[in-house]
């Protein structure tokens, strides 16, 4: 299992513990199957376990709790998450200026109107 797949469904399942699998599996954009098999990886590794709920009417409704486990890990991917993304965003933006700056040295863009 990737650490962005991690990221996502420890995110999701910490915003909402009472998704289930096919909800979670929408969420992430991935198959119910695929999903199943994410949360026995979440759950073996000690980052998510397992609530049943019995005085339920759907006898099958569960929530995901994260463990002490899983809040930690969630908080270092997202401090790797924010750092990828931040350094991806600045080079996208370094480029981005080069080539208006570039455009605009042609006389193809209107650099003062560039925010």
């Amino acid at each position: 299992m990737n650490e962005d797949l991690t990221f996502q469904a420890l995110r999701q399942l910490q915003a909402n513990p009472q998704l289930s699998q096919r909800q979670l599996a929408k969420a992430l954009g991935i198959s119910l199957g695929r999903t199943h098999y994410c949360l026995r990886a979440l759950i073996e590794r000690g980052l998510v376990k397992v609530q049943h709920f019995r005085s339920s009417n759907n006898k099958r409704a569960y929530a995901y709790l994260l463990t002490p486990a899983g809040i930690d890990t969630k908080a270092r991917i997202t401090a790797r998450f924010i750092q990828r993304n931040r350094a991806e965003y600045n080079a996208l933006k370094a480029e981005l200026d080069q080539l208006t700056a570039e455009a605009a040295a042609q006389g193809l863009i209107d650099q003062s109107t560039n925010s």
